[in-house]
């Protein structure tokens, strides 16, 4: 049995997952804080020392899931490990927000997606060389995902 116990809480603008964006490139200049439960509070040293983090996370919203799924970038149904789809086997959540201070426990960030009070399952810094292939193709997103921008979210994964 695995069991996950949440780190801490994402505090974000975003109240409703109607309307928000579907991804960090969507919400440029939004900003929020992750609150980290202050007893992890030292687990948080240098990470001020980096422009970005990988922040996971648990959709919890979601309930159930499906095996295909019509993605928002697109309107053609696909396998929900083809897609970001926040209602999966396991809802977890991955979102690259850019690291704008540390204060005790809480990390201020900008360009996140994520719902208000969402809990924070990990925090891993974000580094170039590790986390960027030197070649990688986007499979069905190659023609959608200059659309991210202005793309919102919706009611179809509630």
């Amino acid at each position: 049995m695995i069991q996950l116990i949440p780190i801490g809480t994402i505090h974000t603008p975003f109240k409703e997952t109607r309307g928000m964006p579907i991804q960090p490139a969507g919400a440029k200049g939004v900003e929020g804080t992750v609150e980290v439960l202050p007893e992890l509070a030292d687990g948080l040293k240098d990470l001020d020392g980096f422009s970005h983090a990988i922040l996971l996370y648990h959709f919890h919203q979601c309930f159930g899931y499906q095996l295909r799924v019509t993605p928002f970038l697109d309107k053609e149904e696909r396998g929900v490990f083809a897609t970001r789809a926040p209602k999966r086997p396991n809802p977890i959540g991955l979102s690259v927000v850019e690291v704008t201070g540390v204060e005790s426990n809480i990390i201020h960030v900008k360009n996140i997606d994520i719902l208000d009070g969402t809990p924070l399952l990990d925090i891993k810094p974000y580094v170039p060389k590790f986390d960027t292939p030197e070649f990688s193709r986007t499979g069905w997103l190659e023609r959608t995902q200059e659309n991210t921008p202005e793309t919102r979210a919706d009611e179809r994964f509630k």
